[in-house]
């Protein structure tokens, strides 16, 4: 009897402990992930209010839910006092993201243009 109710107890932990953050999605969830050397004070993503801020360099922010999104969105990053933008103009042919995790690994360059890296996990 000891044994099968510490069998039962083991699958039940088993299966309580078996959830991972994809069990749980209330939209899509993205983050940014900084490649350059220097850390970005704010980054203005279209699709959403929000800001992601102080992103050290090299690092990830936390993730931002969005309702709609896109592979590729406009944004715009502030490093002190550089402004960096990519203008995205049409979503035609685009396909809205479904629910999931997701990183716009960003690269901010020279002459004020942003390098993004789509990254799906």
């Amino acid at each position: 009897m000891k044994k099968i109710a510490f069998y039962l107890f083991a699958t039940f932990l088993i299966m309580v402990g078996c959830t991972d953050r994809d069990d749980e999605l209330n939209g899509i969830n993205i983050r940014i992930k900084n490649n350059n050397s220097f850390a970005y004070d704010t980054v203005a993503v279209s699709g959403t209010d929000e800001l992601y801020e102080n992103v050290a360099a090299g690092e990830s922010s936390e993730y931002l839910v969005y309702e709609q999104a896109y592979q590729f969105a406009s944004i715009t990053i502030t490093a002190g006092e550089q402004s960096y933008d990519l203008q995205i103009i049409d979503f035609v042919g685009e396909t809205p993201l479904r629910l999931g995790f997701y990183t716009y690994e960003l690269t901010a360059e020279e002459g004020g243009t942003i390098a993004l890296k789509f990254i799906v996990e």
